[in-house]
């Protein structure tokens, strides 16, 4: 069975990320674009540095071409946020990533972007999930013949518009007379080039690690947690850098580390950039963050007149909520963002880029500028745990929290509860 959850469809390389189902969720798509009527446009297809990505690419281009839809196909590895702000800027109905962001190496996936860049929503997904399963192998047009016939349109710098459209709403000017140091840690990810440019662009000092193609990621996890930046954290401060910066496998999600070696949490970055943008740039509005992220996002727009929003887990959720109440920023704990008037999926490039901006505007480090924000609107931890349980643990835990609604006794008043995503108690 192929699944889509929040982060798309993710499966073992070898034994469910094979030809057959590539091809298979290919199939489905475009029987998904006539089903919705929406065949007129080329669907773009982009891929990241893992194994059989661009394979899968060219898989996804054959079948798409094959079923009489113009395939557009990056002509290099590409970051997600591209292939949104492609899908957005050219008004196609149609995009598909071929990645399986921060996992593990030994896994793969596809996730599907829909109109306007955003991402498929569970009732699309379900959709495609049961037309895939309905969907079958046919023959296909060869890649290169499909290409030689103009069917397939290799993007000869599909980057061109999306560094314009960042570079054009940064303070460059600023950065440049800062002039930062930056060290850069891509992760072996698809997110090197984009970010080096603007980086470069901006005249900052960028030296690099982990920045050549590497389809086991160097043997770890491609997510710029505390735990995965630890040689990045060592390097800066032997090194004398400004900042360290990290970008997951696929470019949507973003590490900073401090001149002192002090990681900062998704949750820090979310507040110092929405009281920099309200504060600094001037960007009035509300906020957005998921049910799982830090509530001192709250105390900060309150302090600032604003709302704060909380919605469930899901980046589509909050690029909903966002277009809804027009905020200036919205993002979860686990490193995404985006901001009012850009893509609307995560985007570490253009976040990282505003970070950048912050610390050469207000010429402070962001642990200055994170514990100044904190004497003003208070210190929020977040502490997290995975769990594993079997399936009768499971089964148990289930029925005592979301039958019988047994709710432990936290020694404190319980303000109230939401069940809008599992279970959260305030």
């Amino acid at each position: 069975m192929i699944k889509f959850g929040t982060g798309g469809w993710r499966a073992v390389i070898g034994s469910d990320f094979i030809e057959n189902n590539i091809r298979l969720v290919a199939e489905g798509v475009c029987a998904l674009a006539k089903e919705e009527g929406k065949t007129a446009k080329p669907i773009v297809i982009g891929y990241d540095h893992r194994f059989l990505s661009k394979d899968a690419a060219k898989w996804m281009a054959e079948v798409f071409v094959s079923n009489g839809f113009e395939a557009w196909i990056m002509n290099r590895s590409s970051p997600t946020p591209l292939v949104m702000h492609t899908v957005l800027k050219q008004k196609l109905y149609y995009g598909v990533e071929i990645t399986a962001s921060h996992n593990p190496a030994k896994y793969n996936g596809i996730k599907l972007i829909v109109e306007d860049g955003r991402d498929a929503s569970v009732e699309t997904t379900d959709k495609l999930e049961a037309l895939i399963e309905k969907s079958t192998i046919g023959e296909y047009i060869e890649y290169t013949k499909a290409k030689d016939d103009g069917l397939i349109k290799v993007l000869k710098n599909p980057f061109n518009d999306f560094l314009d459209d960042i570079l054009n709403v940064l303070n460059v000017k600023a950065i440049r007379e800062h002039g930062p140091r930056i060290l850069f840690d891509p992760m072996f990810g698809s997110g090197t080039y984009p970010l080096q440019v603007i980086l470069n662009t901006a005249r900052c000092t960028v030296d690099m690690i982990h920045n050549t193609q590497d389809t086991l990621f160097g043997g770890r996890l491609p997510a710029p947690s505390s735990k995965g930046l630890e040689e990045l954290a060592e390097k800066v401060v032997e090194g004398g850098y400004e900042l360290g910066i990290a970008l997951d496998g696929d470019g949507d999600r973003l590490g900073i580390i401090d001149k002192n070696g002090r990681y900062l949490s998704a949750n820090e970055i979310l507040v110092m950039l929405y009281w920099y943008l309200h504060e600094i740039k001037g960007w009035n509005g509300p906020v957005v963050r998921n049910l799982a992220t830090t509530h001192m996002l709250d105390a900060v727009a309150h302090g600032l007149g604003e709302e704060c929003y909380e919605v469930p887990v899901g980046f589509k959720y909050i690029s909903s909520k966002i277009d809804e109440v027009d905020a200036v920023l919205g993002g979860e704990s686990s490193g995404g963002l985006t901001v009012r008037g850009h893509i609307h999926g995560k985007d570490s490039i253009y976040a990282a880029s505003l970070f950048v901006e912050m610390i050469s505007v207000l010429d402070e480090s962001p642990s200055e500028i994170m514990d100044e924000l904190e004497k003003k609107y208070g210190h929020y931890e977040m502490v997290e745990d995975n769990i594993k349980f079997t399936v009768e643990q499971k089964s148990y835990v289930n029925k005592v929290i979301f039958e019988d609604k047994q709710i432990p006794d936290f020694g404190v008043k319980i303000e109230h509860v939401s069940y809008e995503d599992g279970l959260k108690v305030y």
